[in-house]
């Protein structure tokens, strides 16, 4: 994760980052299961990551990746962001339980960590410099007011 250009300081994107961290443990923990043979496991981690990964992928697309969306500068780079989503998701969630295409997972799972990989080293410090305050206060939700 990225941890030297201070975006993560940006609520969402810290947000973003964590849920990152979460999703890769999950993702690493799902490729020692099927690398271990422990597919009873694998198939609930499996669900896990789903858990985790959908309402992750719903937030960048409908906050930060529509602010630089509409921004214009990094919109072909957002689309194909967009893409990958829809290709991991159906992998993950394409799965036959079955008769499970494991393989297939163990690759989704390398383009996952690819993907996630260029979100935090590339995306989101880029977005930092791109984006305008007004677009953060749009997509940065309120801290409630402790009292």
């Amino acid at each position: 994760m990225c941890n030297y250009c201070g975006c993560r300081d940006f609520p969402l994107i810290g947000r973003l980052s964590q849920e990152h961290w979460e999703i890769g443990e999950t993702a690493g923990a799902l490729r020692r299961a099927i690398g271990e043979s422990r597919y009873g496991d694998a198939g609930a981690l499996l669900d896990e990551l789903l858990a985790q990964l959908l309402p992750h992928t719903a937030t960048e697309e409908s906050g930060l990746f529509a602010e630089l969306r509409e921004e214009g500068s990094l919109a072909e780079e957002v689309d194909r962001l967009c893409a990958e989503h829809d290709e991991i998701h159906g992998v993950f969630g394409g799965i036959d339980r079955a008769d499970p295409d494991w393989p297939a997972v163990l690759e989704a799972i390398g383009k996952l960590h690819r993907h996630i990989d260029h979100e935090e080293h590339g995306l989101f410090p880029a977005s930092i410099i791109m984006l305008p305050i007004s677009a953060w206060d749009r997509i940065t939700p309120e801290q409630p007011v402790a009292g």
